[in-house]
């Protein structure tokens, strides 16, 4: 029986990594380690200025307090699984695309890449769609690339940032390989005044 363990960066309370959850424990056992809040952006990062504590949600569920999705992995491997390797790293679902210069800031795919730093293959899950998303749906479609992952392995050296369109799953035809791309952000900093008229940025 695979063991997985899985994060993400958007919390242990949101729909992506439950869903995700509930399709992985039909495969065998997940070991799931999340942060305490929405994490979105925060890259691979890891914590060294402060403590970090461990709080446990349910049978084989626990968020880490302050915690990144890195610092997830490193729990999840060293604490709860006592540095006993996993079969996979799953990240996610994330609530929204992971493309182009995203996976430079995303905590999902950062959640995968330290997998694959310590050795264990891994797959980061983003969604993509309008803004209530079927992760039910999403989730299916997962698992069949976690499925595939299993069967046929991934190089050395090597993860997966799979994006999934919200679609019903038989409209999905396929999976396609391709490269990283490029994006063009067309973000702004608004800068604005503090009821004591001090700036701040948002």
């Amino acid at each position: 029986m695979p063991v997985f363990l899985l994060t993400n960066d958007d919390g242990y309370f949101s729909e992506g990594i439950r869903s995700l959850r509930e399709e992985l424990k039909s495969l065998g056992r997940v070991i799931t380690v999340a942060p305490d809040r929405n994490l979105s952006g925060v890259g691979h990062s890891l914590t060294f200025s402060m403590p970090l504590r461990i709080r446990r949600i349910d049978e084989d569920f626990w968020t880490v307090i302050g915690g990144t999705p890195a610092d997830c992995v490193h729990l999840g491997y060293y604490v709860m699984l006592e540095g006993k390797k996993p079969d996979m790293v799953c990240s996610g679902i994330n609530e929204g695309p992971n493309l182009g210069e995203d996976i430079t800031y995303s905590g999902t795919v950062s959640g995968a890449m330290e997998g694959r730093i310590l050795g264990i293959p891994s797959v980061a899950f983003s969604a993509f769609g309008g803004e209530s998303k079927n992760f039910s749906e999403i989730a299916k479609v997962a698992k069949r690339v976690v499925i595939e992952v299993l069967e046929k392995g991934i190089p050395e050296d090597t993860y997966l940032n799979v994006n999934i369109p919200d679609l019903p799953q038989d409209q999905i035809k396929g999976f396609l390989i391709t490269k990283q791309g490029r994006r063009a952000y067309k973000e702004k900093v608004l800068k604005l005044l503090d009821p004591g008229k001090k700036p701040l940025y948002w």
